[in-house]
């Protein structure tokens, strides 16, 4: 039985998602489980693995397409069997299209033909978003998609070539539009979309913020404790981030309104407790979550970090790991940074920023004296709880840093 390959719904509110590349070749056997092909979606890159044994066939798309969500781009079928002739079959029910999706120099030349594009030709919902939030005449918009359908990359495409509303004039635009073309940085669609996402979540869920300076001596201690018995046992380093997810954890059980999401409905509350780690890649940041964290003990913990860590560093993130986040840790410390703010990964309700461990003056027993201290700053959709239960939180989440 032929088993179809379809561009994978990664994340939510996923449209389409761009093939990297294929690990291997049609006519080539592959067994379950193996690595297939690589797809670039809003968040990482990530490694999609074969449904079934058997060869593939009938590819249908290469690598740098951008491909709608549900399509058909390929069969896994049994050897000496034919894949299906039905283009039009996809797992969502979309029509097939095969057209490749256009260069980025392609993409940037057609944001900036004056030709209007046709009255009729039909918009995504997320490019009329797009459209309406930066304020971008769609008639001035060349659609790529089937039909001449104005798809969202084709909106960011003429954003980034400086295409503007109606022809409106914008103070300090540059009189030689091909030089400034040639300056202008192209964005992956990671990077694009990182954007995307973040501006969405700022300017959708009502941010605050509350703060708290704690002191890192017991957090500084249990690492040397538990450090060296976990890289004996596990080959892992212990980190403070480590220590901090079990930490969160720990307090997230007790504030389930903390670990929900906001539906645009109502909260939703997670039964699971996954924290997810902000992480520096090349183009962006990507912030991979590890399950279940309330049940790991703490080297689990540091060898599943350290594994998300290198696999997001090269590209080799799975599904699994950038789905489901329920809460998120962004730690600046190894930069040198006191303290931040962060933006909430929709539609999470909170994520931790986590600045650097340093010596201060401080209170002891009534007078001057220094001790590590650090600062955590949580940031809260208003939506979901208010200020009260967000201090109520950091409370117990400082109880938690405190006794390891």
């Amino acid at each position: 039985m032929a088993h179809s390959i379809v561009m994978p719904a990664l994340e939510m509110a996923q449209e389409t998602g761009k093939l990297l590349s294929w690990r291997k070749k049609e006519g080539e056997a592959i067994a379950k489980g193996e690595p297939l092909l690589d797809v670039e979606t809003d968040k990482a890159v990530v490694e999609i693995e074969a449904p079934a044994d058997g060869i593939l066939a009938g590819v249908k798309a290469q690598a740098g397409d951008v491909i709608p969500v549900g399509q058909t781009i390929a069969w896994i079928v049994n050897p000496g069997e034919k894949p299906p002739v039905d283009e039009a079959s996809s797992a969502s029910g979309r029509r097939m299209d095969s057209k490749p999706a256009p260069s980025a120099a392609a993409a940037n030349v057609s944001a900036v033909t004056p030709a209007a594009a046709p009255s009729s030709a039909r918009v995504s919902p997320k490019a009329r978003r797009l459209a309406r939030e930066h304020g971008v005449d769609l008639a001035r918009v060349h659609g790529t998609g089937s039909e001449g359908e104005i798809q969202a990359e084709d909106v960011l495409a003429f954003i980034a070539a400086g295409g503007t509303t109606a022809g409106a004039a914008v103070p300090g635009r540059s009189e030689n539009p091909q030089a400034e073309a040639r300056a202008t940085r192209t964005l992956t669609q990671v990077a694009r979309l990182m954007a995307e996402r973040t501006t969405q979540s700022w300017t959708t869920a009502p941010h605050f913020f509350v703060s708290r300076d704690i002191d890192a001596g017991a957090l500084l201690s249990a690492r040397e404790k538990f450090g060296a018995a976990i890289q004996k046992e596990r080959g892992v380093k212990l980190s403070h981030t480590d220590l901090l997810v079990a930490a969160v954890a720990r307090a997230l059980e007790k504030h389930p309104l903390v670990n929900a999401s906001w539906t645009g409905d109502g909260i939703r509350l997670h039964t699971e407790i996954n924290v997810g780690i902000a992480m520096a890649v090349d183009d962006g940041v990507v912030a991979p979550a590890i399950p279940a964290v309330n049940t790991k003990k703490l080297g689990e913990i540091a060898l599943m970090r350290r594994d998300l860590t290198d696999r997001a560093r090269a590209g080799k993130l799975r599904p699994v790991d950038i789905s489901g986040g329920t809460f998120t840790i962004s730690n600046l410390g190894m930069y040198k940074v006191d303290s931040f703010t962060a933006i909430i990964v929709s539609p999470q309700a909170a994520i931790l920023a986590v600045g650097r461990i340093a010596d201060r003056v401080v209170p002891v027993d009534g007078k001057p004296g220094i001790r590590p201290m650090m600062t955590l700053t949580l940031s809260c959709d208003h939506r979901v709880f208010d200020g009260a239960r967000a201090a109520l939180f950091l409370d117990d989440l400082t109880a938690a840093i405190l006794e390891p």
